[in-house]
């Protein structure tokens, strides 16, 4: 038997720069410091030890669908919407359907919106 916790989520994107200033400015990542190399690669605190890695591919072509996401639970999710909303960032629910957050069978809330270099973003309030 193997025990794992999770550690990080790394992404390749185009322009690692326009990516850092995405996570900090929509979802107010702090920047931690790479301490594995002296690349261009940036890291971000998602809270409790867990890390965004961004990663520049300038060249990568980059393909994902909502299937393939990552996932942030918020204790309330109406301000971050509102916060998503003054920024004229688009978000749905997973049918697509724009400005909608979508309440699952479990009774959580959650919606879905995209980075600069496509990938999804799931928000919900599966906050414990």
């Amino acid at each position: 038997m193997f025990t794992f916790s999770f550690n990080h989520v790394a992404l390749s994107v185009k322009d690692v720069e326009k990516s850092s200033e995405f996570y900090i400015r929509v979802l107010k990542l702090k920047e931690i410091e790479n301490t594995a190399s002296d690349s261009k690669t940036r890291w971000f605190s998602i809270g409790e030890g867990k890390q965004l890695h961004l990663i520049p591919r300038p060249t990568a072509e980059i393909k994902t669908n909502k299937a393939v996401h990552f996932a942030l639970a918020i204790k309330d999710i109406s301000p971050f919407l509102k916060h998503l909303n003054t920024m004229d960032i688009a978000y749905a629910d997973w049918l697509g359907t724009p400005d909608k957050n979508y309440i699952r069978k479990d009774g959580i809330k959650q919606f879905y919106f995209q980075d600069p270099d496509g990938y999804w973003i799931e928000i919900n309030e599966d906050f414990d």
